[in-house]
């Protein structure tokens, strides 16, 4: 402060100095410098003039001893450093001086053309240069303008020598006794006051001084109070706190932040917080906050965290930053919490999220990412995969008959069953129900996916053990290769589970490796899917009529009804693809009631005709039709059609009675009460047709058509069989007072048999085809006899 302060008082003294004398001086250098100037000029004007007026004869010619004895002559002229005469051809150049002309610093050139005045006239013959001093300022002063100069000098520095020795007594003293107790108080801690009494403005300036450090020592009280309760809350707070600077190193750690991370305080305090981060997650800790911005709202970041013990605790780390009065950061203040037990559980809920609750192994989301990274494995390595999709064959029977803890328990043992086969990188999943898929990789995976999918199958072979009870099962498994067959997981997953269901329905229990027929046969299938679909909306789906006819006369007792579409652009289409999709995809209940409906309808329309007003019609009904509903849509659709219940013929198949299902027997019953009859079709060929025929109401049984097709052209052995069974089925059901209809008649010859045999009616190509109502209605009535069709 001395320094400064007697500084800026030299400084201010100097200034007016300066200001003052300091123009008065320039003034007088620069008249005395263009006096000098001046003088200069005009002498070596005359120099120039009289020795280029000597030069012009030599120059001419060329005399060069002539012209070095001028420029020496010039160079002893004291106002002249250096002289350069040329001639203007060029072919003469003469140079006297020190040095290089183009490092004459401080010296002006002056040049001046010479002339000689020859036969032809004046003309120039070449040129003088000469270098003389630049004038300066002190230049023209002579003695006594320095002696007057020195005494003035001399009177100055005086009296600025007494104004700065007044300054320190007056002012700099008084001050720097103010600046020890300043200094004092900074390095001792206490307030310290300045010993120092006079009655001018020093004095007044020491008593304020003294006044403020005693008013500045109460409130130093009062904040040491507020700190020590600010770092007694800080500590106490039950949160693990800590403060970072803006370098994010640690300034400040509260005692419950010790506590659970086990550190000294010593240890912390001025290290890196991300030292004491996994090194996995230092880079993301120290990039929280992207170009170092500061947020409004705290910032919250999970990281992993090592305690003094070396073990591992996550935690969530809230950060608030601090901004000192100006705004700029000053640093952070966090609250770490540990989150181990809640990443944990997440962990496990992430965990249940991809398993199967039941087995243990991958469900279908968890199985489709394992799929995801094992195709990034395989296409980084060029290797192979194989998906194997399983499906486990009648395994819904088990639910039906068991009970689904049951089919739980065979799951887990097929599940234990399986495991022992896989390889550690192998992955297998449960999609749900009694669907698993297995994920092979490697460079042999045809030939382990080939052996693992034969395993399978003789696995299979051991019965499964329930409570009083063993089940055997089978499977269908599907096997499509990556990247042969597909080019992405989903696609892989999709052509696995299309070679299954194409063993499905070539016999189950097998395996089946994708090809490119499989999926020609999903497009065919997906096609009479759409076809059925728009069949149900377009009403596509129409009843057309086979007769059934007495096999004595030949006159129609009854119409079957059987089921056809009529595409608009592929015309009329076989029943027997559309029936086997539509009873997997359900559709075959909309189906059948459509065919229903307009069977009833086409039977009011022939029942005008002559003979046919008793005829009845026979329409197939599916298992899946036999729902609570069903009596009453029939007594409403035949009340609509004016039908008598005898009229109508409910055909059912051995699918409908082999599970001996309490709730389709009470239907059937229903039906039966109610005046409808029922007929048993495809009679012999099932394993208990007989046993149905005395628990069931049935009114009418029919032969299947294998049998009378066996009746001729066949090994005399074959014929005598079939025609001992159509024997034994007639008698059997005359004397259950059941009908008999033969089905597949072909021939008149069969006619015969199956007439000697007694069998009562009969129906099949020989008598007439199936036909749309419009053509059955104008052959009947183009028929002298409508209602006989054979005599």
């Amino acid at each position: 402060m001395t320094h400064s302060v007697e500084s800026r008082f030299i400084a201010l003294i100097s200034g007016a100095l300066l200001v003052v004398v300091a123009p008065l001086f320039t003034l007088f250098l620069t008249l005395s410098s263009q006096q000098a100037s001046q003088s200069l000029t005009e002498h070596v004007d005359v120099v120039l003039t009289s020795n280029s007026q000597a030069l012009g004869k030599p120059l001419w010619d060329l005399d060069v001893d002539s012209i070095g004895q001028v420029a020496l002559m010039l160079v002893a002229d004291p106002m002249i450093h250096a002289v350069d005469i040329r001639d203007t051809t060029g072919k003469l150049s003469v140079f006297e001086g020190d040095g290089n002309p183009n490092n004459f610093y401080g010296f002006d050139a002056r040049t001046r053309p010479v002339l000689y005045k020859s036969v032809q006239g004046i003309r120039e013959v070449g040129t003088l240069t000469v270098w003389v001093p630049q004038p300066s300022w002190f230049s023209a002063l002579h003695q006594i303008e320095f002696a007057f100069i020195s005494i003035f000098i001399i009177a100055i520095l005086t009296v600025f020598g007494a104004a700065v020795f007044g300054n320190r007594m007056m002012v700099i003293k008084p001050l720097m006794r103010l600046t020890a107790a300043i200094e004092a108080t900074r390095r001792l801690g206490s307030r310290h006051h300045v010993d120092w009494r006079s009655n001018d403005e020093m004095g007044r300036l020491a008593k304020s001084y003294n006044e403020m450090q005693a008013l500045l020592e109460r409130e130093e009280r009062e904040l040491k109070r507020a700190h020590e309760q600010s770092v007694e809350i800080y500590n106490l707070t039950p949160a693990m706190l800590f403060s970072l600077t803006t370098s994010d190193t640690i300034a400040a750690v509260s005692d419950y932040w010790l506590l659970a991370s086990g550190y000294c305080r010593e240890e912390v305090i001025g290290r890196p917080f991300s030292e004491l981060l996994c090194p996995a997650d230092r880079a993301t800790f120290e990039g929280r906050r992207p170009g170092g911005d500061a947020e409004s709202s705290p910032l919250e970041i999970t990281v992993r965290f090592l305690r003094g013990d070396g073990s591992v605790m996550d935690v969530l780390i809230a950060e608030a930053e601090l901004a000192g009065v100006s705004g700029h950061l000053t640093g952070s203040l966090s609250v770490m919490t540990d989150v181990t037990q809640l990443k944990q559980s997440e962990l496990r809920n992430r965990q249940q999220a991809i398993s199967d609750h039941l087995t243990g192994l991958l469900n279908r989301q968890g199985f489709e990412g394992a799929l995801d990274l094992k195709i990034v494995d395989a296409d980084r390595q060029r290797t192979k995969l194989a998906c194997l999709f399983v499906d486990l064959d009648r395994f819904k029977s088990i639910n039906d008959n068991h009970g689904h803890a049951a089919g739980d328990t065979v799951l887990c043992e097929f599940v234990a069953r399986l495991q022992p086969m896989l390889h550690e990188d192998d992955r297998a999943s449960r999609l749900g129900g009694d669907e698993f898929a297995i994920l092979l990789a490697g460079d042999d995976v045809e030939a382990r996916s080939e052996a693992l999918c034969r395993k399978i199958v003789d696995m299979l072979e051991v019965p499964f053990h329930l409570a009083g009870a063993t089940v055997r099962l089978s499977a269908s498994v599907g096997v499509a290769f990556y990247p042969q067959h597909a080019s992405s997981a989903a696609e892989l997953l999709q052509k696995s589970d299309l070679a299954m269901y194409a063993r499905k329905r070539d016999g189950k229990n097998g395996t089946q490796v994708y090809n490119a027929a499989i999926l020609d046969r999903t497009r065919e299938r997906a096609e009479i899917e759409s076809d059925i679909e728009f069949g149900i909306a377009g009403n596509w789906f129409e009843a057309h009529f086979q007769p059934i006819v007495e096999i004595t006369t030949g006159r129609t007792m009854g119409f079957e009804a059987l089921m056809r579409m009529r595409h608009p652009r592929k015309g009329l289409m076989s029943p027997g693809p559309l029936v086997s999709v539509a009873e997997e995809i359900s559709s075959i209940i909309e189906i059948g009631n459509l065919i229903l409906e307009d069977a009833l309808a086409n039977l009011a329309r022939t029942s005008r005709l002559p003979g046919l007003s008793e005829a009845y019609v026979a329409v197939n009904f599916s298992p899946r039709q036999f729902q609570a509903g069903l009596p009453t849509r029939l007594a409403s659709l035949l009340a609509r059609h004016g039908i008598r219940p005898s009229r109508l013929v409910v055909e059912i198949t051995e699918a409908v009675l082999m599970h001996d299902d309490p709730e389709i027997r009470r239907i059937l019953d229903e039906i039966h009460s109610f005046g409808c009859r029922i007929a048993l079709d495809d009679f012999g060929t099932g394993y208990s047709s007989l046993s149905y025929l005395n628990r069931f109401p049935v009114d009418i049984v029919k032969i299947d058509q294998s049998f009378v097709q066996s009746l001729i052209g066949r090994e005399p052995d074959v014929e005598r069989k079939s025609r001992m069974l159509i024997e034994g089925i007639t008698t059997i059901s005359h004397k259950m007072n059941c009908a008999v209809v033969a089905e597949g008649v072909e021939t008149r010859q069969q006619q015969l048999q199956l007439m000697q045999m007694g069998v009562d009616c009969a129906q099949g190509y020989y008598f007439a085809k199936p036909q749309g109502i419009k053509d059955l209605l104008a052959n009947l009535s183009s028929r002298p006899d409508e209602a006989s069709l054979a005599s």
